[in-house]
């Protein structure tokens, strides 16, 4: 088991935590995810033999969720869409 752990921008509330669990959750090498909205911080615990830093990284950017220092009005518009598309569907 491996685990990425990731800083990013525009995690503001449950329901842009909800979004971020429910589509890492998607992928199958994941095993558990974990976030600090004080820190902006994302722990993902994953199987795989491939270090998938970066495909996470890919995967929360196009939800409106990049690194910290990479943020932009596109990134930030979509994690507005993702945050109300998490708190209608919650986990």
């Amino acid at each position: 088991m491996k685990t990425a752990e990731l800083y990013i921008e525009n995690l503001k509330c449950q329901g842009c935590a909800n979004t971020i669990k429910r589509e890492i959750n998607k992928m199958p090498e994941t095993t558990a995810i974990s976030l600090n909205f004080e820190e902006s911080k994302i722990v993902i615990e994953y199987d795989s033999d491939e270090d998938m830093m970066e495909v996470f990284q890919q995967k929360l950017a196009k939800l409106g969720y990049p690194e910290i220092g990479k943020k932009n009005l596109a990134n930030t518009a979509k994690s507005y869409v993702s945050c109300a598309i998490g708190r209608i569907h919650k986990e």
